[in-house]
């Protein structure tokens, strides 16, 4: 079978990184990524279809390729992208799930995917996670035989785990290995968890293809989306390469690369510290990011560094062409003390419109702010953008039963009808197994539940009750921790809200290590709005961009930081407090064991030091935000 993999000829959407040990191409957006990738596989079936040949193909599941596999079926329904000679061979299985499981990788691919092209059943082949034991290591000799008659992958798409794995290649996997059953670590299970509605449900096995199987295929793409795999993906392209992390590996294949959204390869040296490749232009950007950066190395405030700090640290170009110290660190200093706002909507009264994707987002995030522009005499209006049903115990839901059922018994309100409910409900949740979807009646209790805790927090924070939107968007109702698209639905219902308050300023969650993605989509559908609105020659009010509970703004990107007292703050955390299902455990804590307000004091306290090291007024927390200018997220 011939060999030549054609490549995309989108790679000039993508700026290729220096300082590499392995070619990477960092995109603007995750869109552009995916369509980047689904040209490459359209290309070489295209090619292999025009020789009567098959296509073989390795595919992962997860949330990383699911803009691929849309922008495929995209292809099949509009350029006629033929799939009947395409091979499929999954890249693993989690062992002990059938096929019919929610999170069996089997059927998540036939719904994402297979169902919407004209692939045939028979080209699609899994690892079986419900072979015997005393069977699998044949079932898995018998998966490598079927991948070695096919011809061998042609193009093998990966994710990257945080701990580096590929696959379910976990760290220290052999790199000649095949497909065999291994056992998932820990912290594999715990990023696993959402999916699971628990990690205690997540199986502890897996069948994967080996290190060895994957590095056989001709041409290999590994995606990286989001803040939370910049870390890992620094590690595999610029450290020294080992078994202790998988990925790292594929630096030893011919034709691998890794396409990076700009999140996940923010930690890269071109990006972080471009000044140590080598000379660059020197952007006022540019210029505050280094500066900072030295703030950092030197453990120095601003106006201390002198030009031996500078020198000592490779900035020379830097002082040659800016300089002297002095200069230089005045001139952040200024743009950092220009950051620090009392009133970040201004003093006169004005609408503000604040997007929440969850309904605790808002003063989980930015209760400091939304409290300020109460007290500035804004007109505050918040959007809670879905209903945050999935994210409730089922404890929970029955104890709201309970609680209404008794209420109804003893005031003789429908006894009967409640009894039926309430009975109803009980059996949904008996009969849920582990990592099910709920049933619509119990996703209804659950989202009642969110929505109360929502009205309670605003009102600490002084926010009126008419001012409070529920808008439960279409893209959120799977029951599951995977979403649909935004669709132009989603986009619709913003924009009326956007019109119908007519605000001057708005906020958005900028977070793009949101673990399920909520965030990311909500973000989508309000820019798009926003977009709409300046294509149709409306007014576009101020956005800003505010952070969730997973990770603040860098110093370098900070635009507006609003200082909160210690009053402030306790405020803050009593809303907080109001959403009581998200409290002591969350459903979805991420990979932080803090509860939220723990979460949101800390890193509010974090950035007023920060602050504070190089230099600038000591306050006693801070809540920062960048501008939106047009850009993707």
């Amino acid at each position: 079978m011939a060999s030549t993999v054609l490549h995309s000829t989108s790679t000039h959407r993508a700026r290729s990184v220096r300082g590499t040990q392995i070619p990477c191409f960092v995109f603007e957006s995750h869109e552009e990524l995916a369509r980047s990738v689904a040209e490459t596989v359209a290309a070489l079936i295209r090619q292999r279809n025009s020789f009567g040949q098959k296509a073989v193909l390795g595919l992962p599941t997860g949330s990383t390729p699911q803009g691929v596999y849309r922008e495929l079926i995209r292809m099949h329904r509009e350029e006629d992208l033929d799939f009947s000679n395409v091979v499929v061979f999954s890249l693993d299985e989690f062992y002990g799930l059938g096929a019919d499981s929610p999170q069996s990788h089997r059927r998540q691919m036939q719904q994402r995917f297979f169902q919407h092209v004209n692939i045939r059943q028979e080209n699609i082949h899994f690892p079986d996670g419900t072979v015997p034991l005393e069977q699998v290591e044949e079932h898995c000799r018998q998966y490598e035989e079927k991948i070695q008659r096919a011809g061998g992958v042609d193009l093998m798409l990966l994710g990257i785990g945080r701990d580096g794995h590929i696959g379910f290649n976990e760290p220290y996997s052999p790199r000649r290995g095949r497909t065999q059953l291994v056992t998932l670590d820990p912290g594999t299970r715990a990023d696993l968890a959402n999916q699971f509605f628990g990690k205690e449900n997540v199986p502890t096995q897996a069948i994967t293809m080996g290190l060895g199987t994957i590095l056989e295929a001709r041409k290999i793409i590994l995606m990286a989306l989001g803040e939370h795999k910049a870390a890992v993906v620094r590690k595999a392209v610029e450290e020294p390469a080992g078994e202790h992390l998988p990925a790292s590996l594929l630096r030893e294949h011919p034709d691998a690369s890794f396409l990076l959204d700009e999140a996940a390869a923010a930690q890269l040296s071109a990006i972080a510290t471009p000044w140590k490749l080598g000379p660059v232009r020197w952007t006022d950007p540019l210029i505050k990011r280094a500066v900072l950066w030295l703030c950092e190395q030197t453990d120095k405030a601003l106006l201390k560094l002198d030009d031996d700090d500078f020198r000592a640290h490779g900035l020379h170009q830097l002082l040659r062409e800016h300089g002297p110290a002095s200069r230089l660190a005045h001139r952040v200093f200024r743009w950092m003390m220009d950051t620090i706002v009392y009133h970040p909507a201004g003093k006169e009264p004005c609408r503000v419109l604040v997007f929440s994707p969850h309904p605790d987002d808002d003063v989980i995030s930015m209760g400091g702010t939304l409290i300020r522009l109460v007290q500035d005499g804004h007109e505050v209006h918040v959007a809670y953008m879905t209903s945050g049903n999935i994210a409730v115990f089922d404890h929970d839901a029955q104890r709201l039963v309970d609680l209404v059922a008794e209420f109804n018994r003893r005031f003789g309100i429908d006894e009967e009808k409640s009894l039926q409910f309430e009975q109803r409900v009980l059996q949904h949740l008996r009969a849920k197994r582990p990592g099910e979807p709920d049933h619509p009646d119990v996703q209804r209790i659950k989202e009642l539940i969110r929505w109360s805790e929502a009205k309670a927090a605003a009102a600490v924070c002084g926010c009126r009750e008419e001012h409070l939107h529920f808008l439960d968007m279409p893209f959120y109702k799977t029951g599951q921790v995977d979403k649909n698209p935004i669709g132009e639905e989603d986009v619709q219902i913003v924009l009326d809200l956007i019109r119908r308050v007519d605000p001057a300023q708005v906020y958005i969650a900028g977070d793009l290590s949101d673990p399920h993605g909520t965030h990311r989509l909500c973000a989508q559908a309000i820019l798009a709005a926003l977009e709409e609105l300046r294509r149709r020659g409306e007014p576009v009010p101020e956005a800003l961009l505010y952070r969730g509970a997973w990770q603040e703004w860098p110093l370098h990107q900070i635009e507006l930081a609003v200082p909160l007292s210690p009053r402030d703050l306790e405020q803050k955390k009593n809303a907080i407090f109001r959403h009581e299902s998200q409290k002591d455990t969350a459903p979805f804590p991420g990979t932080d064991s803090r509860e939220f307000w723990q979460r949101a004091e800390d890193r509010n306290r974090a950035t007023a030091e920060s602050y504070n090291r190089i230099g600038l007024p000591e306050y006693f927390a801070l809540e920062a935000f960048v501008r939106w200018r047009g850009q993707p997220l």
